[in-house]
């Protein structure tokens, strides 16, 4: 396989996974991992994830492997959990933004596998998109953002889940949440009382604080145009995103909405992305980043969107949305 072959020669693969298409270089080639950082754009103290396809693999990455991880491993490997573990002498640190600790996946989906297997290193794997940019979920948003700084781009087409892994810091007495995604506190609440969210997943570290895993320091899955979250009841939130699109329409300018399809015929002077039905949370997680992308298509000064707090990918959907509107969230 020609795409295993430039991995171990250090260069870097776009591929496709079960969440969104990864960055990929050998985890354990500094120069690699500085090629992703350099591609990315992305800042060098921002943790890489490190993707295995063998439980095997695992040993050489971490120091040790915690019950906690074993039943997490368990349940959930492969697929869409990143764990953090304390972090071996074999990884670089510039693979791991500085840290003592490793954050580790087992993706689930064939591609990402047999590519990992193929060139025989565990595969360092940021979203491949530019810095900041909202996730790619297709391989074309790759070629948007990544075009000259990657070698070879693997067409896997629409990715399934869309937003990317949770990530649980399992070096503590009790695991820890750092990012949401498609497994859930409740899920994780199944096998571990003790386990808790930590603050970053709802709001800004402080100026000075190390980011312990990737998306929790920086602005991340922006659009090129402003985002606001309304938050409120239906007809208060229609009524202010209506106001501001009338204000805003009539110097020229134009105004995007993330909605759903209960909401779609709300907003007539508006731009609106529909990303399928409320009730339908995987739908919704999985059209978010492609919208936000097809609101920089058509050249939109800003967007307005509603809030999805509830369900089993409601903590997750907003923590990417918190992020990409810069916490800038307005309730009415």
């Amino acid at each position: 396989m020609e795409a295993g072959r430039v991995i171990r020669s250090g260069g870097l693969v776009a591929f496709p996974t079960e969440t969104v298409y990864g960055l990929g270089g050998n985890a354990l080639d500094a120069r690699a991992s500085e090629k992703i950082y350099a591609a990315k754009g992305r800042p060098s103290d921002n943790p890489l994830i490190v993707h295995i396809a063998d439980l095997e693999e695992l040993p050489d990455l971490v120091a040790e492997i915690p019950p906690m991880a074993e039943t997490l491993m368990n349940q959930y490997w492969p697929g869409p959990l990143t764990l953090i573990f304390k972090k071996s002498l074999k990884v670089p640190p510039e693979t791991t933004g500085g840290l003592d600790t490793v954050a580790v996946r087992m993706p689930d989906h064939e591609a990402a596998a047999m590519l990992i297997r193929a060139s025989g290193v565990p595969i360092a794997a940021p979203s491949a998109n530019t810095s900041g940019r909202p996730s790619p979920t297709r391989a074309k948003h790759v070629q948007e953002d990544l075009s000259g700084r990657v070698d070879i781009i693997l067409d896997g087409g629409e990715v399934g889940i869309g937003l990317e892994s949770t990530i649980i810091d399992v070096t503590g007495s009790d695991p820890v949440i750092l990012r949401p995604g498609y497994i859930s506190l409740d899920m994780v609440k199944e096998l571990f009382e003790g386990v808790r969210m930590d603050k970053a997943c709802t709001e800004p570290l402080k100026e000075g604080e190390r980011p312990k895993a990737p998306g929790m320091k920086y602005r991340h899955y922006a659009p090129k145009a402003g985002l606001t979250i309304v938050e409120g009841g239906r007809a208060e939130v229609s009524f202010y995103i209506n106001n501001r699109i009338k204000e805003e329409s009539s110097g020229g300018n134009k105004v995007g909405v993330l909605c759903t399809e209960e909401t779609a015929g709300c907003y007539p002077g508006g731009i609106c992305k529909c990303m399928g039905r409320r009730a339908d949370e995987e739908t919704v997680a999985h059209n978010l980043f492609a919208a936000l992308r097809e609101f920089d298509e058509e050249e939109v000064s800003q967007i307005y969107s509603e809030s999805f707090y509830g369900g089993q990918l409601g903590q997750a959907i907003m923590n990417r949305l918190m992020k990409a509107a810069g916490y800038h969230l307005i309730q009415v």
